[in-house]
């Protein structure tokens, strides 16, 4: 068996959503300091949808994959829907992932969430988890 599913190297080696949101409505960043991967996600929000979203993620195939993954199941979503993208959610969506890189998942569904908690507090809303 392949240490990677087709779906994770399709998303590694053409990810969706690249780059930056100038002025976006809401930046989230996380890190893994074990691993290395650093991922930035940028969230333009209007009336409560997640209309546009870009990310910049430094590491390996599965952070990308990962990355790219979530910036998919997030785009044109209510941010209700949003808050709750769990990384269990993005894994089953790219075919699964080896078990010592599940940890990307969660770095992307922690770096959604860090955006969506910016963006809650740029616009003084109150976050609740």
């Amino acid at each position: 068996m392949a240490l990677y599913s087709e779906k994770v190297m399709d998303h590694f080696r053409n990810p969706r959503n690249v780059g930056s949101i100038e002025n976006a409505d809401g930046v989230g960043e996380v890190g893994n300091e074990k691993c290395g991967d650093i991922m930035r996600i940028y969230l333009k929000i209007d009336n409560d949808v997640v209309t546009d979203v870009k990310f910049e993620t430094f590491g390996c195939a599965s952070a990308i994959a990962s990355s790219s993954m979530a910036t998919e199941l997030i785009k044109g979503k209510n941010l209700s829907e949003v808050m709750h993208l769990t990384n269990k959610a993005v894994t089953e969506a790219l075919d699964g992932l080896p078990a010592h890189k599940l940890h990307c998942s969660v770095l992307a569904e922690e770096a959604i969430r860090a955006a969506i908690e910016d963006y809650f507090h740029k616009n003084q809303i109150e976050y609740i988890s």
